[in-house]
């Protein structure tokens, strides 16, 4: 009986060391070195005809200039109103502030919205026919490649506003950049951007509505002296009417600054508390010439005995009509001060820089993009020769082998269908 012997496998031994094969070789920079020498004729083709590639995709791109302009916003400090509210001496003159509202703090980013705001952009399109210029359909499609050749930014530091477009042709960007400030104006003259047009449009508002509560007052005078016969009174009822008339316009005008100044201010707040005291001085006053009642019948302190029924109807008309003057002599103080003030401003930009034809391209840079390509194609090739070293090596081994074997078994197998 012949006994076999089991031959067990070999190591495979690498003959350089005589150790066992390492299936996960530690590679050095001095391995790496001599990967890359060995394939560098294909590093250099590659590298050479990305640089190839690259030139030829630069010179195919096409140029583009930029038309800037700068602006200037207008400054948002005080104004002649405001100067001279304490001359005027009425309450109403603090509802000029009222008006005007709160400042911004930084006006130039509100600018820069309006600038590249629909409005203008849809104008722009139309006065330059961009939809046929960019071989758009679609006004929205235009609209959006006017918003990618323009950038308006607005300076932290100087206040500035700088608006560049980009354009095929110089002086078409020089004309696209100037339009937008033209277009600008057109649709800002249509709005209260100012503090002046704010304050402007509210005492226009409030100057219409006290012209008819005037133009009501002096019918229902004319109608009364008609139905009484009383064509005047003496001297010193004018003058307590006239008086109170005064007083209760700078009260009402007070009251509406106090209701105006609680939504931003508290009870602590050192201005609403100098509002609330000149109001109830104020009121301390209107109530020595007219009485402390605020009826109609007791808006002017005399004796009732002494007028006649017909007379007192005839005083509650003349202090109607009195304090609708009064009203409306203050609304069109402030309405001609914020006139002064808007048309001190001017216009609503100044252009500090006007676009003029670029005399050299903005894009493309060619050398900056064919240095980028190259060293991009060096990494690429390095990275594809260290790689296909590494799958080589992995490959080698047997067990990965046979791995390799399986997975393409199992790919070319059909699945089973249940």
């Amino acid at each position: 009986m012949v006994q076999t012997t089991e031959l067990q496998p070999e190591p495979i031994v690498d003959e350089r060391n005589a150790e066992p094969f390492r299936s996960d070789p530690e590679v050095s920079l001095l391995d790496l070195l001599v990967v890359l020498l060995e394939r560098k004729r294909f590093i250099v083709r590659f590298v050479l005809g990305a640089m190839v590639l690259s030139t030829v995709v630069s010179f195919l791109l096409p140029v583009r200039y930029e038309g800037k302009t700068v602006l200037l916003p207008p400054a948002q400090n005080s104004s002649i109103g405001s100067s001279i509210l304490g001359e005027l001496g009425g309450a109403l003159g603090s509802l000029a502030s009222l008006a005007g509202g709160g400042l911004l703090k930084n006006p130039s980013d509100m600018y820069v919205s309006l600038l590249t705001s629909r409005t203008v952009e849809d104008a722009m399109i139309k006065r330059f026919d961009l939809m046929k210029e960019y071989r758009k359909k679609r006004i929205s499609d235009a609209r959006k490649e006017l918003e990618r050749r323009t950038t308006a930014v607005a300076g932290a530091k100087d206040g500035l506003i700088r608006l560049t477009i980009e354009d095929s042709d110089p002086k078409r960007a020089a004309e696209l950049a100037n339009g937008y400030v033209e277009e600008f104006r057109r649709l800002s003259a249509s709005l209260a951007i100012t503090e002046a047009a704010r304050r402007r449009l509210f005492f226009e508002g409030q100057l219409q509505q006290s012209k008819e509560n005037l133009t009501t007052a002096e019918e229902a005078m004319s109608k009364t002296q008609q139905s009484t016969g009383v064509l005047q009174i003496d001297s010193q009822a004018r003058a307590l009417i006239e008086s109170a008339a005064v007083l209760r316009g700078q009260v009402v005008a007070k009251q509406v600054e106090i209701e105006g100044m609680r939504s931003f201010a508290t009870d602590n707040n050192p201005n609403l508390i100098r509002t609330r005291e000149e109001l109830a001085a104020l009121q301390a006053e209107l109530d020595r010439v007219a009485g402390s009642k605020q009826d109609v019948g007791s808006d002017i302190n005399l004796s009732k005995g002494r007028v006649t029924q017909a007379g007192m109807e005839y005083l509650r008309r003349y202090r109607e009509l009195k304090y609708q003057e009064t009203v409306f002599e203050l609304l069109a103080k402030e309405f001609e001060v914020a006139k002064l003030d808007e048309a001190r401003e001017g216009s609503i930009v100044q252009v500090v820089d006007a676009a003029v034809p670029a005399d050299r391209k903005s894009s493309p840079h060619r050398t900056l993009i064919v240095i980028g390509a190259t060293i991009l194609a060096v990494f690429a090739a390095f990275f594809w020769v260290w790689l296909g070293n590494r799958l080589g090596l992995a490959f080698e081994l047997p067990e990965n082998r046979q791995r390799l074997r399986v997975i393409r078994g199992l790919w070319r197998t059909k699945p089973k269908t249940v």
